[in-house]
């Protein structure tokens, strides 16, 4: 009886490995074509991988928390012939035979300095007073972290008694030597995935403005048109208006050209467990504010149980975050490293107001707008332009 192998899929753009997470099967159950098997985290979402035919499982190859690279086997399902031929085998000869290359983990939290392994970086130890970091680092010491999987922002609480401060091999592996004295856990891929992100974004020259808008508008909204919008759906929709409007803040900077956007496609921030998804309304400029309802709670809902499909992540121009759900009223959030912009709302507060037409305080609802930016592409000015524009789309929402 052929057997079929299990092959880890490619689950999306620029997914290299997944880990295995949960098997939904036993060895020895029947399972069907399509039929999901095996529960996979990639660096983006929680995924499923699904049987290739109709059989008997045979035996999974693969093991619990550890990464495997697209195309590995991780198993494999006893079929009949008239089964495998479905599948694109010929019955008669044993899929083994012509299966990808045999499963190799690539991520393990048990053996730290295998270099085919993905390993975890180390954060939140205490850092010394006269740490300068890793600004210059010699061939053999590059060899070395490359051997590891660090990179130079890790070493950044790392004090050096080289020549002018510098971070010598011996400070390194008396850094390493002394990582073994704290508590260490593995970062979950996601967690990497942010780390990686992130330290590539502060490759640019960032800078945030802000401005407080008063919320009075949208809580009338909200409550006369019977529609239960989120505040973030609210910004997203003035964001993509204004963006509409001039496309050029949204570009990219690529030599000495600037990209526009072909589409205004913007994302919103979503915590999940050990990280930040960004799920996609696309065209947001061509929708209503009640048709981006749906769609946007749908995505939401798939965002927080990490089964967003791969077409709505990936390829927006901006972010949304509303980092006021958290009871913040200022910060400055980092715009992905494919994007110039990210647009944060802060927690609405009331506040006094001077009325002109009452010559006294009245109290309002207000809360702060920020728009962090690639400096390179925007500067101050261009940016508090686009700001007061979302800022005024937001005081008439009825427009959205």
């Amino acid at each position: 009886m052929p057997e079929i192998p299990i092959i880890m899929p490619q689950l999306g753009e620029s997914i290299a490995e997944a880990m295995i997470v949960h098997f939904l099967v036993r060895e020895g159950d029947m399972v069907e074509a399509d039929q999901d098997i095996i529960e996979v985290e990639t660096n983006k979402a929680a995924m499923n991988v699904t049987a290739p035919c109709r059989g008997v499982l045979q035996r999974f190859l693969a093991r619990v928390g550890e990464s495997y690279p697209v195309g590995a086997v991780l198993g494999y399902i006893a079929a009949t012939p008239e089964d495998a031929a479905r599948a694109g085998l010929d019955g008669g000869q044993s899929a083994s035979a012509v299966a990808a290359p045999p499963v190799t983990p690539t991520a393990t939290a048990a053996a730290p300095t295998a270099t085919d392994r993905v390993q975890p970086t180390v954060r939140g130890l205490p850092v010394p007073a006269n740490a300068t970091g890793a600004s210059y680092m010699s061939p053999r010491m590059k060899a070395r972290m490359a051997e590891l999987g660090l990179h130079a922002a890790d070493l950044a609480g790392v004090a050096g008694s080289g020549a002018g401060g510098r971070v010598t091999i011996q400070d390194f592996e008396r850094f390493l030597a002394s990582l073994e004295q704290h508590r260490i856990t593995p970062a979950s891929p996601m967690r990497v995935s942010v780390a990686d992100a992130m330290r590539r974004s502060w490759t640019r020259p960032l800078a945030t403005v802000g401005l407080p808008f008063r919320l009075d508008a949208i809580l009338a909204h909200r409550r006369t048109s019977g529609l239960k919008v989120s505040p973030t759906l609210y910004a997203i929709r003035a964001l993509a208006l204004a963006l509409a409007e001039n496309s050029a803040p949204a570009g990219r900077l690529i030599g000495n050209k600037i990209v526009h956007p072909r589409s205004i496609d913007i994302g919103w921030a979503v915590e999940v467990e050990d990280g930040v998804l960004v799920p996609v309304l696309r065209q947001v400029d061509q929708r209503r504010l009640r048709d981006l309802i749906a769609p946007y709670e749908e995505l939401l809902g798939l965002a927080r149980q990490r089964r967003l499909p791969v077409e709505a992540s990936g390829g927006s121009i901006a972010t949304v975050t509303n980092f006021g759900t958290f009871g913040l009223t200022w910060a400055t959030p980092i715009p992905l490293p494919e994007q110039t912009l990210v647009l944060g709302v802060g927690a609405g507060r009331r506040v006094p107001h001077w009325s002109h037409s009452k010559q006294q305080f009245v109290p309002v609802w207000e809360a702060n707008l920020t728009l962090s930016f690639d400096h390179r592409v925007l500067d101050g000015g261009a940016a508090g332009r686009l700001l007061t524009r979302v800022a005024e789309l937001l005081t008439h929402p009825e427009a959205l």
